[in-house]
């Protein structure tokens, strides 16, 4: 038996409409005299959570990151457990399996991971399907490749989703932390390899405008008499002259009248230093990919890149054009002989502009998009061969088959051929120039020209627009004789840069070598693909505005970020806010799919790449939010707290910060504090501080002395042996994992049985296990003369664990040196 599995139903149905009939419906899937046809639903399985790995990654704590899984896990998604045992049963009963994704990276993993997690060892083999007409499907299943031809393709899409988890998973977690210690409780800060340099490129452009201060410059334009007629020319400053700015603008109006004045003076005379005409031609513009068409879209219709990918994909699966998420621009050779059917069904589609451009259409003519070179698993969004009705689509769906059908007529265009003329005027010494055009033969362009009635603003009719605005020029050549005849003056004043839409926005994501921040990565990132994919591009925008990190405001929807927006990014260090790295990693996975990269390695720079930026999270400095900022770090605030004796406050930051106050009337008690210590000497005994803690007081001797009470109070090694340290321990208990006391309780046992069968020979070899949160330190007077072997700044006190009596440094957390009671002492030999 042959089993197809497709990536979703309607595809599946589709294909079985293809195959041999009579079609038999069964419960999740569809049997025919060629096969049976079952289907998923995109991606049936999903990546395991951390806690999934380990319960104990469920609290988030900044000592668990980074997590990086050992052996990675993926489950069967709970809504898909159904369809998972159906696909399964047939995957047992099947001889051959053909792979029926969608033609791309991701299509191509959703099918292989079920394979392999099912551990299927029968023989798979791959039909793409760049279409849903029957044509196509027929062409596609007569044509099937070996499915390990695609080996790359599925790597590059497992490395794209284990590195997405591990930025993910572990950044999110890294700097909410960071966050939740700068007193925001309630903000989580969701960090993606794609999406947080893409929020940023935001950021940046809002403060770019924020910070934008608006210059007013002049231009002086003059008009000459030639023996054929009059132009106009614009006079270049030499780059010497006083009154520029760093871009050579003049911004001195006084220098600017008197250069008008200059030049309405007498003597008229001119000539013609330079004259150069150029024959040039403009080649057809390519067929869509999903994101040109997304571009183009919204700035014509105003169409967020979400709704494109949407209708494009009813098009799609009304078999009316091709599958929408592709990158690619070009189109097969093969493809040339559907021309004539295709055109033939535009002019019957019910679209009067197309009609009437499909009759000058040559179906012979063949244009640079035709190019086997360029074609991968899917080629540029078309028309297909079945015959569309546009009076039975929505306005949407009408719309975008508009642009993709002119898109595909212009391939049957002649290029588009003018003259380009750029001429110099040297008048008293100085240079104006002009330059125009010519028009030979407007080719594809007679269908982007501007229709004013229409309101047309489409990117190629803006240009078409201005080039319509340059003047014809007479005609002349060099040395030819002008004269002044009048000139004028504009005040023109700079413009700030435009706010991203959400269109111009994943432009931005598919240009990304414009953003770069490293000049020679700049040049080498040029020609990459941009960050992230045809299909998530549109999703992540929507996810930044749907998580609040900014908003679409105005009749053109300009995205504008939120405060929180302005927190992360701030907080975050230019590798994750600046897409240089990301852009690389993009071109990595390209290559990945092409067998230049393995997998490991790429994992192993991600792996590295997430230490690297855990470790800064824990120093990152955010702006605190609380009405109690902490008076020792200043870091974090002081958050009320329920410990054994009671409700006391203790700092966000810890354990960074151990700052504790007593509750007086719900707020903290800082002057009780201040009063306690001022109880206290100045100076501690060396068993109860640390060499540490002394050199730091020392250092503050210069400081307030309000600010040494407090800094000294809040430091946790310099309680004195007499004060409890339930706030500690509270604290301790707070901020450790749930299971935190059953390991203690493990490793005691571990450490006793080891004990009793004397496994280990000398101190150095003895199993050490760290003293739980020290939540019942007894005062011991004969404690104080045991100095820590290990650390040599804190001594050693008794502790009372689950298990009896052991020893624990005073410099706990800093030193968690533990030891056996011996009578009373700690058994040190």
């Amino acid at each position: 038996m042959r089993l197809y599995i497709a990536e979703k139903p309607s595809v599946g149905r589709e294909l079985a409409k293809c195959l041999m009939g009579p079609i038999v419906r069964h419960d999740g899937y569809l049997v025919t005299k060629d096969g049976v046809v079952t289907w998923l639903f995109g991606h049936i399985l999903r990546q395991a959570e951390p806690e999934e790995y380990d319960p104990k990654y469920k609290r988030w704590r900044a000592d668990d990151l980074p997590i990086i899984p050992e052996h990675w896990k993926l489950f069967v998604a709970k809504d898909c457990e159904k369809q998972f045992a159906i696909v399964k049963s047939l995957i047992e009963k099947a001889d051959e399996i053909v792979h029926g994704g969608d033609p791309d990276r991701e299509g191509q993993l959703l099918v292989d991971e079920v394979l392999d997690y099912l551990g299927n060892k029968k023989p798979v083999r791959r039909i793409l399907l760049n279409a849903l007409d029957e044509k196509s499907i027929k062409k596609a299943n007569a044509s099937l490749r070996d499915n390990r031809d695609f080996f790359n393709l599925k790597q590059s899409a497992l490395a794209r989703a284990r590195a997405d988890w591990l930025i993910g998973m572990n950044l999110s977690r890294a700097y909410t932390l960071a966050a939740r210690r700068a007193g925001h409780e309630r903000l989580v800060l969701p960090i993606g390899r794609v999406k947080t340099p893409t929020l940023s490129l935001v950021v940046r452009r809002e403060r770019e405008i924020e910070n934008f201060k608006p210059v007013t410059y002049y231009l002086i334009r003059g008009t000459f008499q030639h023996a054929n007629g009059s132009f106009e020319a614009q006079w270049k400053p030499q780059d010497t002259m006083a009154g520029l700015d760093s871009e050579n603008r003049l911004v001195d109006k006084k220098i600017a009248d008197e250069k008008l004045a200059f030049f309405e003076a007498m003597p008229h005379d001119a000539v013609i230093s330079s004259y150069r005409k150029v024959k040039k031609q403009e080649p057809q513009p390519l067929p869509f990919s999903l994101s040109t068409l997304q571009v183009l879209a919204g700035k014509r219709f105003g169409y967020a890149p979400q709704l494109v990918l949407d209708t494009a994909q009813k098009l799609y699966e009304k078999k009316l054009t091709t599958y929408p998420r592709s990158d690619c621009e070009y189109l097969p050779t093969n493809q040339l002989g559907d021309a004539s059917t295709i055109l033939a069904h535009l002019s019957k589609a019910g679209d009067a502009q197309i009609a009437v451009w499909v009759k000058a259409a040559n179906p012979k003519q063949k244009s640079r998009a035709w190019n086997d070179k360029k074609i991968s698993a899917h080629h540029a969004i078309i028309p297909t061969t079945v015959q569309a009705d546009v009076t039975k689509m929505t306005q949407e769906e009408r719309n975008l088959y508009h642009l993709i059908a002119r898109g595909y007529l212009a391939q049957f265009y002649p290029v588009h051929t003018y003259d380009q003329t750029k001429v110099e005027v040297s008048y008293k010494e100085e240079t104006f120039t002009a330059s125009g055009r010519t028009e030979r033969d407007l080719g594809w362009k007679v269908m982007y020209q501007s229709q004013k009635k229409k309101q047309e603003s489409d990117e190629e009719d803006e240009k078409e627009d201005k080039e319509d605005n340059v003047k014809t020029l007479p005609a002349m050549k060099k040395k030819d004789d002008v004269a002044w005849q009048r000139g004028r003056m504009l005040e023109k004043m700079t413009k700030p840069p435009t706010r991203f839409t959400a269109s111009t926005l994943l432009a931005g994501m598919k240009e990304i070598h414009k953003y770069v921040k490293n000049p020679e990565a700049k040049k080498q990132l040029k020609d990459v693909y941009g960050i992230g994919t045809e299909a998530t591009r549109a999703t992540i925008i929507d996810d930044l505005i749907r998580r609040k990190f900014m908003k679409a405001e105005g009749k053109k929807k300009y995205l504008v970020p939120t405060p929180a927006a302005y927190l992360l990014v701030d907080a975050l260090p230019d590798e994750l806010t600046y897409p240089d790295s990301t852009a690389i990693w993009e071109d990595k996975l390209h290559s990945m799919s092409e067998g230049g990269e393995s997998l490991a390695d790429f994992l192993q720079g991600q792996i590295a790449f997430t230490r690297k930026l855990c470790a800064k999270a824990g120093d990152v400095h955010m702006e605190v939010k609380g009405e109690n900022v902490c008076p020792r770090c200043h870091q974090g605030v002081l958050t009320k707290r329920k410990g054994k004796n009671g409700v006391f406050w203790g700092c966000s930051n810890y354990p960074k910060c151990r700052m504790t106050c007593n509750d007086k009337d719900g707020k903290p008690d800082l002057e009780d504090a201040k009063a306690r210590l001022a109880r206290r000497p100045r100076r501690e005994a060396p068993a109860a501080v640390s060499a540490t803690a002394m050199a730091w007081q020392s250092r503050q001797s210069d400081a307030p002395a309000a600010s040494q009470s407090y800094r000294s109070y809040s430091s946790y090694s310099s309680h004195s042996a007499s004060e409890p340290y339930d706030d500690i321990a509270a604290l301790n208990a707070l901020f450790s994992p749930d299971d935190y006391a059953a390991r203690m309780e493990a490793d005691e046992k571990s450490y006793a049985a080891q004990q009793k069968d004397a496994s280990w020979q000398s101190w150095a070899d003895k199993p050490k296990y760290s003293a739980s949160p020290m939540e019942h330190m007894e005062k011991d007077a004969a404690s104080s003369s045991f100095l820590c072997p290990r650390c040599r700044e804190g001594h050693l006190r008794s502790i009372h664990g689950k298990n009896g009596v052991f020893w624990g440094c005073s410099n706990y957390p800093r030193c968690t040196a533990t030891f056996d009671d011996d009578h009373g002492k700690p058994l040190l030999k």
